[in-house]
């Protein structure tokens, strides 16, 4: 599970990344995607995970999604085989058009102007080390879809995966999720 973790909160910036580049509605927001990798690893890996969270006992499930929850987001498996992710943005973070991040990645995100409904983007992070491009789709100011190549490690080989994501707003209030804080200058 540790090895996921890390990948699915680089993932995660990606896909914030682009829910944000547009004026986004502020609130609790759902991510959801679904990844396939070149070797097969990450599945493996995220199989792995939701047994071990499905495993746990539920006070340390309760424990571990209140942890989350105040690193800014919550995690769970999706229908068809993908994750979940939410995510709170702050009035003040769409009015900005600020970036929900982790605060650990050293990571540098490239967006195309908007042509239409789309933009393109990129991004490169060193730590962990990985790099992609995609494309989103935006539906106003609740909803977008998303296309993306990645290529990053898994136990230190390299690994192409493709995700197909979806993001919708949920709610203005963001329940126990808190908003993630912007990274250190």
């Amino acid at each position: 599970m540790k090895h996921c973790l890390p990948a699915l909160a680089t993932l995660t910036l990606a896909l914030a990344t682009g829910a944000s580049a547009q004026t986004t509605k502020p609130g609790l927001w759902e991510i959801t995607n679904k990844m396939q990798s070149s070797s097969g690893e990450m599945e493996k890996a995220m199989a792995n995970m939701e047994k071990q969270l499905a495993s746990m006992p539920p006070e340390q499930r309760k424990q571990m999604q209140d942890m989350m929850a105040k690193q800014g987001m919550s995690m769970g498996p999706s229908t068809g085989g993908g994750m979940n992710v939410k995510m709170c943005i702050t009035k003040e973070m769409a009015e900005r058009n600020e970036l929900p991040q982790q605060q650990q990645g050293d990571c540098k995100t490239t967006q195309s102007p908007r042509s239409g409904n789309t933009m393109k983007f990129s991004y490169v992070c060193t730590q962990p080390p990985s790099s992609g491009e995609g494309m989103m789709t935006f539906n106003g100011d609740t909803a977008y879809t998303m296309k993306m190549n990645t290529t990053t490690t898994v136990k230190g080989k390299p690994e192409k995966m493709t995700m197909d994501a979806s993001g919708k707003w949920l709610s203005a209030d963001c329940g126990n999720i808190k908003p993630i804080s912007p990274p250190k200058k």
